[in-house]
């Protein structure tokens, strides 16, 4: 992620009125067994993000393993392996074996990155997936607005 988005980030999550939108910074064994148990690699940007901030608010609650508390206690291990097992059967089951789920919006619908880096939501009422950005930085830049 560049240096200037960070900045942004930083700025904006590190204000007191803030404090509940930033979790702990996620551990290289966090990671590690997360990559391991959910047979993927993290994307760099998203392992920059969760290492910095830990689950976080960016434009939308991007999870991890420590997460601010206005984002809910649910991992992205947690988040993944939920939604790989309830969404099974959908045309878009393979997207979320091969990828990891950051976030799901406000419908429900799982937010994935897959081993590309590319990021999708994947609708489960009707089975339709749908690009959202071709990586996690243009998703937060896409996202992200000061408030």
């Amino acid at each position: 992620m560049t240096e200037a988005l960070m900045e942004r980030l930083k700025t904006f999550l590190n204000r007191e009125d803030n404090s509940t939108l930033v979790g702990s910074p996620a551990s290289q064994e966090e990671i590690a067994h997360a990559e391991q148990r959910l047979n993927v690699r993290f994307h760099e940007d998203y392992v920059h993000f969760i290492r910095t901030f830990g689950g976080a608010y960016a434009g939308l609650a991007v999870y991890a393993f420590s997460n601010g508390t206005s984002i809910g206690k649910e991992t992205v291990v947690d988040l993944t392996l939920e939604f790989r097992e309830q969404l099974k059967e959908h045309s878009f089951a393979e997207v979320l074996r091969a990828g990891y789920v950051i976030s799901i919006d406000g419908s429900g619908d799982p937010i994935v990155i897959d081993q590309a880096g590319k990021v999708f939501i994947c609708y489960h009422d009707s089975g339709e997936i749908k690009l959202l950005a071709d990586s996690f930085e243009a998703l937060i830049e896409d996202c992200f607005y000061e408030w």
